[in-house]
Order: C-alpha cells, then sequence, then structure tokens
C-alpha cells in the first residue's frame, strides 16, 4: 500500500510541475523554490516509509530531504536569494537530480525497476545541465524534473 500510495504521489508531483509551467503562472523564482520543496517532500516520504527495510537508503533519503527543504524554505522566504543563486541554480538543479539519482539507485537495488529509477534521475539531471547551458526557458527545465517524478512513479508501480 505504502509503495503504491508513493508511486501516485510521483505521478502526482511530476504532472503539477509538467502543467505549472505551461500555464506560467509562477515566477521562475517561486517555480524553482516549488521544484526542490516538491522533490524534499517526496524524498522525506520514501525516507520515512523504506525505513524498516533499508535503514542506509532511508537515512540518505531523509538527510537530502531535509537539506532540500530547507533550501526550498529560504528560496520561498527570501526571493532575493534566487537573485544570489541565479548563476549556479541551473547546476544545483541538475546535480540535485543526479544526487536523487544516484540515492535511489543505492536504495532500491533489490527492485526489478528500481535501477532504471536511480538511471533516470542521473540521465535527467545530465540533460538539464546541458539543456539549461543552452535553452533558458524554465518551462523546458521544469518538464524535466516532472519526467523524472512520473517514470519513477510507474516504475516504482511496476515494481510492486
Amino acid at each position: 500500500m505504502k509503495g503504491k500510495f508513493i508511486s501516485l504521489l510521483a505521478i502526482i508531483f511530476g504532472l503539477i510541475i509538467i502543467i505549472f509551467p505551461v500555464m506560467g503562472v509562477i515566477g521562475v523564482g517561486s517555480l524553482i523554490s516549488l521544484f526542490v520543496l516538491l522533490v524534499s517532500i517526496y524524498l522525506l516520504i520514501v525516507g520515512i516509509s523504506i525505513i524498516d527495510y533499508n535503514k542506509t537508503g532511508a537515512i540518505l533519503d531523509l538527510i537530502l530531504g531535509i537539506v532540500l527543504l530547507l533550501l526550498s524554505i529560504c528560496l520561498i522566504f527570501n526571493p532575493a536569494l534566487i537573485g544570489f543563486l541565479t548563476g549556479i541554480t541551473l547546476y544545483l538543479a541538475g546535480i540535485m537530480l543526479i544526487v536523487v539519482g544516484l540515492v535511489s539507485l543505492i536504495n532500491n537495488r533489490q527492485s526489478r525497476y528500481g535501477f532504471y529509477i536511480g538511471i533516470a534521475g542521473v540521465v535527467l539531471g545530465l540533460l538539464y545541465i546541458i539543456i539549461g547551458t543552452y535553452v533558458t526557458d524554465p518551462i523546458v527545465l521544469g518538464t524535466l524534473i516532472g519526467i523524472w517524478f512520473v517514470i519513477s512513479g510507474i516504475l516504482k508501480l511496476m515494481d510492486g
């Protein structure tokens, strides 16, 4: 039951992220803050749900989730921080996807599709950095994060 909930949560978060940039309602700073917040919530829920059988993976997820939660809170309540981080935000988001992918690889060694969730995170993180270097449109970059969520959710559903 927990696995299906987390899978559906990932798909819903992914669809929210894919839809919001298209609507163009939220500014770039708020959009990045929202992405980081959703990823942190997802990691915290995954960390709590796997703590019974994968303590190392759970601790990695929880630490990464807390760090990203603190970063998202700082970004939400201090919009000037976005201006300060603008030059490196693109790379931080790509690196964040790569780290989340690597943590997913570590956490899901025993599952059938978990390996592919981690690979998708690493590949999409690299694409995020490469595409973001040449494309400044936050819609494209936000969509990559949404795609990772949807892929993760679908693969977790297939695994569970």
